[in-house]
């Protein structure tokens, strides 16, 4: 699976979270005033996750509309890895430590990450 630019991940994560068949105009309308896109650009980006197989395009009377190929879980699981291999020579050690010795992880957080850890292990006994 292809890494994406932001901005194609942007509208992606527009797609995933609207979890329908989404036409431009709803993707131009999420993108809100923060980040005003034009419509060719926003076409252009549709057109290019259509080539790299995360969107299928079918028309619905006039209109395109665009359906996720790829799951946000899968990206997002590849993402990971990617780059835990990447940068922290694939070790989720190195990857936490850069989080906690930024101070970057609450108390909250590293109590979910020991829950989390221990139902993975709860599972692998099983």
């Amino acid at each position: 699976m292809k890494r994406l630019p932001d901005s194609e991940l942007e509208i992606m994560m527009i797609i995933w979270d609207l979890n329908k068949p989404v036409t431009r105009v709803e993707i131009e309308e999420k993108l809100g005033g923060e980040r005003k896109l034009s419509p060719t650009t926003i076409l252009s980006f549709l057109s290019r996750l259509q080539e790299k197989g995360f969107l299928k395009v079918q028309k619905s009377g006039k209109n395109n509309v665009y359906l996720a190929l790829i799951e946000r879980e899968d990206y997002m699981r590849t993402e990971s890895r990617n780059i835990l291999k990447r940068l922290y020579q694939n070790s989720a050690k190195n990857f936490l430590a850069a989080l906690y010795d930024g101070d970057s992880l609450t108390e909250e957080e590293l109590e979910e990450l020991e829950d989390y850890i221990s139902k993975k292990r709860k599972e692998q006994l099983k």
